[in-house]
């Protein structure tokens, strides 16, 4: 067993419907076979477990791993096709882009350089849009499998208005769809999604072969562009002929609890209450919406209606892997709106972990750091002299500090990522940045002149105590001193 020693924050609660930011500033976790099987304040859980290692982590913040809801890994090389919507960036990017994973080496290397981008971000599950090929797909599944990471994923299938080597029929879609499902659905912490590209590229016998798939692997996932931008959404209902572009997928049954749409930036009323009855959730890609002109997404009507929502990166077309990015261009994007919500920093938080777990039926799982839950955690620790380190080291209390994670945050601030308790530190040349401690609650204090970042800790990777060297808590200040 392992005590990870840190700040821990972290949202057990939806603070949407009344949850709250929970921070332990001086905080333990134990950790065993990847679980979480204590938490609490330090001098507590140390004096419980006295004969296990800790990794002290205070130099920094500890949160749960990321949970990305939607993002395309053929597109890594693409992200930044500025100045064009949707339909043009599609047609200039993207699917020129995916056309060429039909090299294997060309997928392998695309899936390598996703997964690297992925976890370099924080994000440690995924509901990940699959490439057009088999093969890509299964080499993808190999990677991801290898990773370690939680991933779901699936074969991208269309059979019209796609380049002609995108194509496929519904026939071989399904095939090669089952093949792959039951070969990597469930397959350690990697799971399938029947992915149509989207309504606009399926015919009515394509998104059949779809939801056969999903009877015939009990337990997959679906997942879907929808309503993305207006002239999309024009094309669809002039081809489908169907009520809605929610209406195009629920009539073959696609749209359950295990089903994720992204986008969703102009639905019908109706649509949302379609949603919120099938349990579908929604995948919000705000950097992308506002990359491409799509729109500015109405999460008030969302949330209003029932549909539960989480944060996507959507690269290529986002501008990056990480999601305090799109946590942060959320929170503008409904500081643009008239009836826009004002984002707390707990709720910019819940979007991007546990939110997105309950959206891709992991909330048993992760999504924050809770006693039962698998430790998939992400470190944070700015460099000395960053703007995030000045912000944390001026915080007024842990709300605050949060807030200034999500305006200054970056994968370069990402220390140390963990899935089910594998993995640690990864920039062992960061120095390390602690507020001061708190003993009597979840109070940041501001550090005292010439106490900033790195001030009384040495540089390099986190402290780890040895078995041999257990220590206590000293009375009136709650500081650790060895005895």
């Amino acid at each position: 067993m392992t005590i990870y020693r840190a700040q821990l924050l972290d949202t057990p609660q939806d603070p949407f419907h009344g949850g709250t930011l929970r921070c332990d500033q001086d905080g333990a976790l134990l950790v065993a076979g990847g679980a979480i099987l204590d938490r609490g304040g330090y001098c507590r859980v140390r004096a419980e477990h006295t004969d296990e290692e800790v990794v002290d982590l205070r130099e920094g913040l500890l949160l749960p791993g990321f949970v990305d809801t939607h993002v395309h890994y053929p597109q890594v090389r693409i992200i930044g096709g500025l100045g064009m919507p949707l339909l043009e960036w599609l047609d200039k990017c993207a699917l020129r882009e995916e056309a060429k994973l039909a090299d294997p080496s060309v997928a392998r290397s695309v899936a390598t350089e996703f997964l690297t981008g992925l976890v370099g971000s924080g994000t440690t599950s995924a509901l990940v849009f699959g490439a057009h090929f088999a093969d890509a797909v299964d080499d993808f599944f190999v990677q991801a499998a290898a990773s370690g990471l939680r991933l779901t994923s699936g074969l991208v299938v269309g059979d019209r208005l796609l380049p002609p080597e995108l194509l496929t029929t519904p026939d071989r879609a399904h095939r090669e769809s089952v093949e792959l499902a039951r070969r990597w659905h469930a397959a350690g912490r990697v799971r399938y999604a029947v992915t149509p590209r989207f309504a606009l590229s399926t015919s009515e016998e394509m998104l059949e072969a779809c939801a056969q798939v999903l009877r015939d692997v009990p337990g997959t996932l679906f997942t879907s562009h929808v309503n993305e931008n207006p002239v999309e959404v024009a094309d669809v209902m002039r081809l489908t002929g169907a009520a809605s572009y929610t209406d195009a997928y629920d009539r073959h049954g696609l749209l359950q609890a295990r089903s994720v749409l992204a986008h969703n930036v102009h639905p019908g009323g109706e649509e949302l209450n379609l949603l919120a009855d099938r349990g579908t959730a929604v995948a919000h890609c705000p950097t992308s919406n506002c990359a491409l002109g799509s729109g500015l997404f109405p999460l008030r009507a969302h949330l209003d209606a029932g549909v539960a929502v989480a944060l996507g990166s959507d690269v290529g077309g986002g501008t990056g892997f990480c999601l305090l990015k799109e946590g942060l261009q959320a929170y503008v994007v409904q500081r643009l709106q008239p009836d826009g919500l004002l984002l707390s920093s707990a709720q910019l938080l819940y979007l991007a972990t546990a939110a997105g777990a309950r959206a891709l039926g992991l909330e048993g799982e992760v999504g924050d750091l809770s006693v039962g839950k698998r430790f998939d955690a992400v470190w944070l620790r700015p460099r000395p002299g960053d703007p995030l380190s000045v912000g944390l080291a001026h915080a007024q209390d842990a709300d605050d500090a949060l807030a200034k994670v999500f305006t200054l945050g970056a994968p370069t601030d990402i220390a140390g990522v963990w899935v089910d308790g594998a993995g640690g530190s990864n920039a062992s040349d960061k120095p390390g940045h602690r507020l001061a401690p708190e003993p009597a609650g979840c109070q940041f204090v501001r550090p005292s002149r010439g106490s900033g970042l790195g001030a009384g800790r040495g540089l390099g990777a986190p402290d780890v105590e040895s078995a041999s060297s257990r220590r206590t808590c000293r009375r009136g200040g709650n500081q650790i001193r060895p005895r």
